[in-house]
């Protein structure tokens, strides 16, 4: 029986870390769970969690929330909680997928197949590839990474004891800009296929 594969990618904003997470999703025949993960939420639960799609990956706002008998009022916090508790759901059924984001390196880090990547990249870089994909002048470019960087962040670390970005955490901490992003992929799985292979000869 194949092991179970889950690859955790977090990444700077506009480091091809979501490129990079697709690739590997498509290489490895593996599901993806990012920006679309609450759709297929909805999709298996019959929520309309629509309307609540913009709280995505957001931290806590604590002067507009409260806890009631243990429950939370802030959408930021609902939708993070619904989340995790999806791909707990997942990886304890044994399922293999790839996860963007979203705290995974954190919150299934119990699970012995979690592979847990983190991409960066240099500023430079991003900041072309911010204005090549979002058509955005150099100065909107640089103020939309500082801008995502700042929320993935505070969105992480409210969640999760383990620090974003700290390489004490992750298999793979990687500049994409030394390789490129699509040689930073083949880097990428040429790894886990070692990591798989020795998983099937113990």
């Amino acid at each position: 029986m194949e092991k179970q594969l889950i690859i955790s990618v977090s990444r700077e904003y506009g480091s091809g870390g979501h490129y990079i997470a697709a690739q590997l999703a498509e290489r490895f025949g593996l599901p993806l769970y990012d920006h679309n993960l609450l759709d297929e939420i909805a999709k298996e639960k019959g929520m309309n969690i629509e309307r609540l799609s913009k709280y995505d990956e957001r931290a806590k706002k604590p002067l507009f929330s409260r806890n009631v008998r243990g429950f939370s009022s802030s959408p930021e916090e609902v939708i993070a909680e619904i989340q995790f508790e999806y791909l707990r759901e997942k990886a304890k059924a044994g399922e293999s997928f790839v996860v963007v984001g979203r705290c995974s390196e954190s919150i299934l880090q119990e699970y012995n197949g979690l592979i847990p990547i983190f991409i960066l990249g240099d500023m430079q870089d991003r900041i072309k590839r911010i204005e090549q994909v979002r058509d955005f002048s150099e100065q909107e470019a640089k103020d939309a990474i500082a801008r995502h960087d700042r929320n993935r962040k505070s969105y992480h670390n409210y969640h999760c004891d383990i620090k974003w970005g700290d390489s004490r955490h992750y298999d793979l901490c990687i500049n994409s800009s030394r390789l490129g992003v699509d040689k930073t992929a083949d880097f990428i799985e040429q790894y886990i296929r070692g990591w798989q292979q020795r998983e099937q000869d113990r």
